[in-house]
């Protein structure tokens, strides 16, 4: 144990408190079992860290990683028997997917010492989702998506600007009171989704995420060989390159060498991985159940990663955006004219070329536009829907 809390000790010298993200505030840390899943690279760790280190003098947090060879030989329940027996209260486990049968362990800690506070992390979502039956009715899931535009904003510029909800937003009662919104827009999309943004090292980093996650967290959640991740990175490959992607099924089984049958079951595999988002046709019906009807990468960053600046089209980056921000909210789908449909609304993504008597036919239309700061009218800047959370 001792090996345990000196291996935390010297995490916690080099955890800054500085920075803190939107469910670090918003998350109930005095519920029994808490579970935060998420992308790799979106800062879990760092949010266990940081509250650990506020509360270090108390004695009554411990953090550890599933992953610590100090772990490997101990049974998680011993480790938080012996905690709980020495007066601590909390014990933060990270990356929890790495340790076996980790789904067991939990479940016997939740039992058996029921005033323990235990939060998990999972780097890979698709691992939590599989050990996640025995102690799914206990644990309290949350997700932490990469930064909003709102968080790059605070984080570059210090700042502590509010969260705006959807519906201020679309009345075009927010309004922004920073210089040069679209000069910091634009250094979002192309690297701010991120918290180590400002790394040099940011693009080898990114490839690191993506390879990870193809080579370690769809490995071990789908057994798969190295000859199907070879397909499921072509995939990708063509999907970063759309504008946006429309699935053809066929035409993919032909150039990825992926079965018919497989492909809307790897298509869900990306999506929970954190690396594409899938939007259905608002008509229902059976085709529209079978396959997605546009596919996107699931932030902006992804897309400069894999394509890069020159090659990558402003519109499909617009939209990746809007849905990358927007689905954190609200439920989005593709409708018959237009963009996305949320709820009743059709919205339209944009530059100064979109005009609203386009849309006449239609009865509530949001325009929504990356070259504008302020709101006019049904015209939205595309920037605002960075501020949900």
């Amino acid at each position: 144990m001792q090996r345990l809390i000196n291996a935390q000790d010297r995490i916690l010298e080099s955890t800054s408190l500085n920075q803190k993200r939107y469910l670090f505030d918003s998350l109930d840390f005095e519920q029994q079992l808490i579970a935060i899943t998420g992308q790799r690279g979106t800062g879990k760790t760092t949010m266990l860290l940081q509250k650990v280190k506020e509360n270090r003098a108390s004695g009554k947090y411990l953090y550890v990683s599933a992953d610590s060879l100090f772990i490997y030989n101990l049974k998680l329940h011993e480790v938080a028997l012996n905690h709980y027996e020495n007066g601590g209260e909390y014990l933060y486990i990270d990356e929890i997917h790495k340790y076996e049968n980790w789904s067991g362990e939990i479940k016997h800690i939740y039992d058996s010492i029921p005033k323990l506070n235990v939060l998990f992390t999972g780097s890979s979502i698709l691992d939590i989702l599989k050990g996640y039956g025995d102690i799914s009715r206990r644990a309290v899931p949350y997700i932490l998506h990469g930064l909003s535009f709102r968080e790059y904003l605070n984080f570059e510029l210090k700042l502590n600007l509010p969260q705006v909800d959807f519906k201020t937003i679309c009345e075009g009662k927010f309004n922004l009171e920073i210089e040069k919104p679209l000069f910091h827009f634009k250094n979002y999309l192309e690297k701010g989704y991120y918290p180590f943004y400002k790394e040099k090292s940011f693009e080898l980093k990114m490839h690191q995420v993506i390879n990870a996650i193809m080579e370690v967290d769809l490995v071990h959640y789908l057994d798969l060989k190295p000859s199907t991740i070879i397909k499921l990175k072509k995939l990708l490959q063509l999907i970063s390159a759309s504008v946006p992607f429309k699935p053809n099924i066929s035409k993919l089984a032909e150039k990825t060498n992926i079965s018919r049958n497989l492909m809307v079951e790897y298509f869900n595999y990306l999506e929970r991985a954190g690396l594409i988002k899938q939007l259905t046709s608002s008509a229902k019906g059976i085709q529209g159940l079978a396959k997605p009807e546009k596919v996107y990468l699931d932030n902006t960053s992804l897309i400069y990663t894999l394509v890069g600046e020159q090659n990558s089209d402003i519109g499909n980056v617009r939209e990746t955006f809007f849905v990358s921000q927007v689905s954190t909210q609200k439920e989005i789908s593709i409708p018959l004219k237009g963009d996305f449909l949320i709820e009743d609304t059709i919205f339209e993504i944009g530059g100064q070329n979109k005009k609203m008597s386009n849309y006449k036919d239609l009865p509530k239309v949001i325009l929504a536009k990356d070259d504008i700061t302020s709101a006019y009218q049904n015209q939205i800047p595309l920037y605002q829907f960075g501020f949900l959370y």
